[in-house]
């Protein structure tokens, strides 16, 4: 199993301070996985368990695992950020009592940047043969703003990535180029059902590349 170094864990945690997110999630996974997943955050259920991708969202990500041969543990998985980001809303009770609560939202580019360092360290080290990115949130991490899952789902990308560096206070493109693969984040299907087609068929495309590496 492939662990990111302790310290690279104290900075990300230092540099979140302060800042509406809360836990801390590492990437799981072998060193030589068969793809790295590249999602956007944990949320309630990832911070509780400790493990990406956990309850439905993650129910739904075994089952796509499952449709091209694969499980849990033959994939990296890991994240544009590590910590929850999250809002306070209210949430009416059935006995009509009114009560705050947290719920789930994107990651700012604050919040994104300060994670950077881990993701590059994940990817610089595992060398994944292929990255398969969940949603917007992680690929715009790797491409750019620009990038949209709805319009590049499904399509296998040979490109450079984005690095976070330092010293320029900026994301630079590296030198190398990368295997990317967009498709739509697991959680989409629940509040966008027309989707689960699309991402049915993206995943079969997925399986059929799978199987033409082996």
């Amino acid at each position: 199993m492939y662990k990111v170094s302790d310290e690279l864990i104290a900075l990300g945690l230092k540099r979140i301070e302060g800042l509406p997110v809360e836990g801390f999630v590492k990437g799981s996974g072998p060193l030589h996985p068969a793809v790295m997943l590249v999602g956007e955050a944990p949320g309630e259920n990832e911070v509780e368990t400790g493990i990406p991708f956990t309850g439905r969202a993650g129910k739904e990500l075994m089952d796509s695992l499952a449709s091209v041969g694969l499980s849990r543990e033959d994939v990296y998985i890991t994240s544009a950020v590590r910590s929850r980001p999250y809002k306070w809303g209210t949430k009416k009770k059935r006995n009509g009592e009114v009560v705050e609560r947290k719920y789930n939202r994107a990651p700012t580019k604050k919040e994104i940047i300060a994670h950077a360092p881990i993701l590059d360290a994940e990817i610089h080290d595992i060398k994944p043969p292929l990255i398969v990115t969940l949603g917007n949130i992680g690929l715009q991490r790797l491409i750019g703003p620009q990038a949209k899952v709805t319009e590049l789902h499904g399509t296998l990308m040979e490109t450079p990535i984005l690095r976070w560096d330092e010293e320029a206070g900026a994301f630079k493109e590296t030198a190398e180029n990368y295997h990317i693969f967009p498709t739509f984040h697991p959680a989409s299907v629940f509040y966008n059902p027309p989707v689960r087609y699309l991402k049915e068929e993206d995943w079969r495309k997925l399986g059929e590349l799978l199987r033409m590496k082996r």
